[in-house]
């Protein structure tokens, strides 16, 4: 999913932190500033989903001496601290529009919440667990639906991949909503266009 977001942009193989160099420690020393597009394929956690983990995080690389500041979770709080001038964060993972989990707590205001503070325009993130197969397709799709078109904005992007999915005559059980209905566009960020 990764390599082909990549690919898409025209971004080198150097941008891009798969297994064991996806850790919390390369992703707070890069200066983030300077990406439009941010993109995490990982698995999310809501607020409380595990014993100990109290906050919304992204899963990282899990190290095998685990220390405050490099646990394998990016949490929430520590996504809020970061700086980002991103036009797009892509959170390809599970329930990564959940709220912060305080009682009442409104949807967004976890991850997503996290990440606008951090400073990023728009978000891509999703309801509910999200089928992998599936979230591929739809977040690689979106930029080939914008290479074909580079003034189409990201929802549009997002709603004609999912047409795409829907229709995919290989995989029927695609045109579920469980499979293209979790991903939503937060924010249409700024007027930049995102293939260049």
């Amino acid at each position: 999913e990764l390599l082909t977001i990549a690919k898409s942009l025209g971004s080198s193989r150097e941008s891009i932190f798969l297994g064991q160099n996806a850790t919390e420690t390369k992703l707070k020393s890069l200066d983030l500033l300077q990406y439009d597009i941010i993109a995490f394929a990982t698995h999310g956690l809501m607020a409380n989903e595990i014993r100990g983990v109290d906050e919304p995080s992204l899963v990282l690389r899990i190290p095998a001496g685990s220390t405050p500041s490099e646990d394998g979770l990016l949490t929430s709080g520590e996504i809020s601290q970061l700086k980002l001038d991103a036009d797009l964060v892509i959170l390809s993972a599970c329930n990564t529009a959940a709220s912060d989990g305080t009682p009442g707590a409104d949807g967004f205001s976890g991850l997503a919440k996290s990440f606008f503070y951090a400073g990023a325009r728009s978000l891509l993130v999703s309801h509910w667990p999200v089928a992998s197969n599936a979230a591929v397709e739809i977040t690689t799709n979106i930029f080939n639906e914008i290479k074909n078109n580079p003034d189409l904005g990201k929802a549009e992007a997002l709603r004609l991949s999912r047409l795409k999915l829907i229709s995919d005559k290989n995989n029927p059980e695609y045109a579920h909503p469980y499979f293209w209905a979790p991903f939503v566009v937060v924010g249409e960020g700024g007027s930049r266009q995102l293939l260049k």
